[in-house]
């Protein structure tokens, strides 16, 4: 995702987990994944910050490792779902609801790509591992 910004579409980012992951780039990295019932509400971000944040000490801490996506959506649809300001002034997301996200696919400009992931260090004396004892902060190997 280089080159001029595109005013017709908006750059988001998503903190995921493996299994997550694992099904965008079963997809050709084309779709994000059903949401399970459980979790009704799609949360992209709008700053890769706000994303690392929460792949470090959300993702990393519940499932070992985190990852950041970055992806871009056509600017238009995204009209209908108002920014969520949900804690500092740079934590800014998206909610979208299960059955708006199984939406046409038209409403995507591009693929996801990868940007960054964390991982756990070995964590068997940590129970719940933390991200303060067990992260490796910084981007390791894809």
């Amino acid at each position: 995702m280089t080159g001029e910004p595109d005013p017709s579409v908006v750059r988001l980012y998503r903190p995921t987990g493996q299994a997550e992951r694992d099904l965008v780039e079963a997809s050709g990295w084309l779709a994000w994944p059903p949401r399970p019932p459980e979790q009704p509400i799609f949360h992209p971000v709008l700053n890769e910050w706000y994303a690392t944040k929460i792949a470090r000490e959300w993702n990393v801490p519940h499932a070992g490792v985190g990852y950041v996506m970055e992806f871009d959506v056509d600017a238009a649809y995204l009209e209908s779902f108002p920014v969520q300001q949900v804690g500092g002034r740079d934590v800014l997301e998206l909610r979208v609801l299960a059955e708006e996200l199984e939406g046409p696919s038209t409403t995507r400009a591009g693929t996801a790509e990868f940007r960054a992931s964390f991982a756990a260090k070995a964590c068997a004396s940590v129970d719940p591992p933390s991200a303060n004892n067990c992260a490796t902060y910084g981007p390791t190997s894809q």
